[in-house]
């Protein structure tokens, strides 16, 4: 399959770089956030807050295993990453890119902490889950992109760099 995943922290503009690269390759965009929003009726926040975080990550990774798609470019929330059994099928589709950003940079970018639908256990910060993520989104990328101070058309050059 000719697809590519965008992975990385909240704020390291899967979904903005995804839309641009999508159509500078004239591929469809998916972003899985909004496919679970879609299909359970509510926002990721409300739905994280419903569920709880590992029930929360289960669907998550359910939503990513059905996911049948070629010749797009593909959006996984950030927290995809803790279920191998959804990354494993991610990364059966295609290249999976890891936009890395500081830990200072994803601070910056996220001021909306309790409304954005992070998947973190209550009394973990930015930083916890940053430094628990990181080295997922390392081992499962097959090119990482550095992206502190790139604007999204930058990033997306890069990553067209990538594919010639």
């Amino acid at each position: 399959m000719d697809n590519i995943i965008l992975i990385g922290m909240p704020g390291a503009g899967k979904s903005t770089v995804g839309v641009l690269l999508a159509k500078a390759l004239g591929y469809g965009f998916v972003d899985l956030d909004l496919i679970i929003q879609q299909q359970e009726g509510t926002l990721l926040q409300q739905l994280l807050n419903r569920l709880g975080m590992e029930a929360f990550l289960d669907l998550e990774a359910k939503v990513a295993e059905e996911l049948v798609c070629d010749r797009c470019v593909i959006a996984p929330g950030g927290s995809a990453v803790c279920r191998a059994n959804g990354m494993a099928h991610l990364q059966s589709l295609g290249d999976m890119i890891y936009l890395s950003l500081s830990l200072q940079t994803v601070q910056a970018r996220i001021d909306n902490l309790a409304t954005r639908g992070i998947a973190m256990l209550p009394g973990q910060t930015l930083g916890d889950v940053y430094t628990s993520r990181a080295p997922l989104y390392a081992q499962y990328a097959d090119h990482t992109i550095p992206v502190d101070g790139l604007t999204p058309a930058q990033a997306v050059a890069e990553i067209l760099r990538l594919r010639l």
